[in-house]
């Protein structure tokens, strides 16, 4: 039950962005090694991934569906139906954040360390998430598009940009992993604390350029509680979705804990560089903060659950329902 040093850092990383923000050049050079750092994260990403395993996963159908319909279907229409909150109780950019969360993809690297907490498929769950990111790179701007049309800059311009900085650097890691491969694996250690590193990163630029427009002011203190609030709500119904889901589907339970930990995460690492290119200007800090939170509630929840069904043992039929 421990607090998470990444919460610590993702906070106070927002909290520098929001009292010392980068501006001017200094924002410009900040938000371009953001851009890059987020290339380089996608690229260890390609580069994990076996292709072979990723062939034989592949074959798992039914799961995989399943975490993509969670994932792009069930989630975006709680969105909608969440955004329908009168302006009065959820001001329209923090509306737009939550709709935004549930369009993201699924996080890479939480879900599959939770999933083999758990002792879950985690190798499921690397296909997964890597299959829910790559189609997330098209269909997030699409359903932006036509969800979100009249607050975004959507074109094929925008579309290219998501696709350069997130989908070509991990084609990239794949196309390389016969010859970066191994290196990658031998060094994962201390590689993946760049994956935090760069979130923060990201969390720190998108915070700046808020503070810069003076955004925050205008945002009242009771929105951020509501805000808060619907995230829980989103995520304690992802897991009782997935749960339920998994067994009427009949999964063996390493399945289940692949489709429970996918299917009721999103991405920081993704969201955050695609809030950045379709929602351009100061409101982006807004639009992101409902996906913060989020993120830090699944952190939280999802490695207690985890430690929670590890103790439970692999074939306990009691563990997600709360047996005793």
């Amino acid at each position: 039950m421990r607090l998470d040093p990444f919460l610590v850092m993702l906070l106070a990383s927002a909290g520098v962005g929001a009292l010392l923000p980068a501006t001017g050049d200094s924002l410009e050079a900040v938000k371009i090694g953001s851009m890059v750092a987020i290339g380089a994260l996608f690229f260890l990403h390609g580069a994990r991934l076996s292709t072979a395993e990723t062939v034989r996963n592949l074959r798992l159908w039914r799961l995989q569906l399943a975490i993509l319909l969670t994932t792009f279907a069930v989630f975006p229409l709680v969105g909608l139906a969440v955004r329908q909150l009168p302006e009065r109780v959820l001001p329209a950019e923090l509306g737009a954040g939550v709709l935004l969360l549930c369009l993201v993809p699924s996080t890479i690297q939480g879900c599959i360390v939770y999933t083999r907490i758990a002792h879950g498929n985690s190798a499921a769950a690397v296909v997964s998430a890597s299959l829910s990111n790559l189609v997330g790179v098209f269909l997030v701007p699409l359903y932006v598009a036509l969800l979100m049309g009249a607050d975004t800059r959507v074109d094929g311009g925008s579309v290219l940009r998501i696709v350069l900085q997130l989908l070509a650097p991990f084609l990239a890691g794949q196309l390389l992993r016969p010859v970066v491969g191994r290196w990658v694996e031998r060094h994962d250690r201390w590689l993946r604390p760049f994956d935090r590193s760069t979130i923060l990163l990201v969390v720190y630029v998108a915070f700046s350029e808020g503070t810069e427009a003076g955004i925050w002011t205008a945002v009242p203190p009771g929105a951020f509680a509501i805000v808060a609030g619907v995230c829980a709500a989103l995520l304690a119904l992802a897991f009782g979705w997935t749960a339920l889901l998994g067994r009427w589907l009949r999964f063996p339970r390493p399945d289940r804990m692949a489709l429970l930990f996918c299917g009721s995460t999103k991405s920081l690492a993704s969201g955050l560089p695609m809030v950045a290119v379709l929602f351009p200007g100061p409101s982006a800090a807004l639009v992101v903060l409902p996906l913060m939170i989020y993120h830090q509630l699944q952190l939280f929840t999802s490695a207690v659950l985890a430690e929670r069904l590890a103790r439970r043992g692999p074939e306990d039929p009691a563990a997600l329902s709360g047996g005793s």
